[in-house]
């Protein structure tokens, strides 16, 4: 049986072939945009990947913002991660032009009021060099950055390191490799059970 050319019929009905799932976790560089259409010429990350299935990425990193990105032709599981109920972790490394105080510090994790609602609880370890790690569960538009500028500290780089479990290690820049099936269900798990449990609901100002 040729797929490509044969139609298949069982019982009067047509058999199609299940799509192979593909899971691509990609380093994003600065420069690219996460959009799948793109009309102002700028470069996409779908250019980045090269494979034989029709993928998406799954959430946004803006123009500016470079690290990890899932893309994927799983539309069940690109919901799931997206979906504001799903509450998935998301960490970030953002070097800065001078660290919070501890009292910034404190209030950011606590939560703060941005043009658009009350941030949720967030995790920030400082490092050296002026450079912080920051875990967020929402997605929010520029939310890390305007998080920061809330105190009227600049970003000078931000990058994605982690999803859920999904690390982003080593990848250099513009690469990207498979992902195995076992961490997708593993995220897909995660994604469920904070669906289930979470009670989080935005404050508006």
């Amino acid at each position: 049986v040729n797929t490509e050319k044969d139609k298949i019929t069982f019982e009067g009905k047509n058999v199609k072939q299940e799509e192979r799932k593909v899971y691509i976790l990609l380093n994003k560089p600065i420069g690219y945009v996460t959009t799948a259409k793109e009309q102002f010429g700028r470069d996409m990350v779908l250019d980045l990947v090269k494979v034989n299935k029709r993928i998406v990425p799954v959430g946004r990193l803006d123009i500016n913002t470079s690290g990890l990105l899932i893309m994927t032709n799983d539309g069940e599981l690109a919901d799931l991660m997206t979906h504001p109920s799903s509450h998935l972790n998301k960490t970030y490394r953002a070097r800065l032009d001078r660290l919070l105080t501890s009292e910034e510090k404190e209030k950011m994790e606590k939560g703060i009021f941005l043009e658009d609602g009350l941030t949720a609880p967030c995790k920030l370890y400082l490092l050296e060099d002026n450079r912080v790690d920051i875990t967020i569960h929402e997605g929010r538009n520029r939310q890390v950055r305007r998080m920061f500028e809330h105190f009227g500290i600049k970003v000078l780089s931000l990058t994605r390191i982690s999803i859920g479990n999904i690390k982003l290690g080593s990848l250099k820049k513009g690469e990207y490799i498979e992902l195995p099936i076992n961490i997708v269900e593993q995220i897909k798990k995660e994604c469920l059970f904070n669906k289930k449990h979470n009670t989080y609901k935005r404050i508006k100002p």
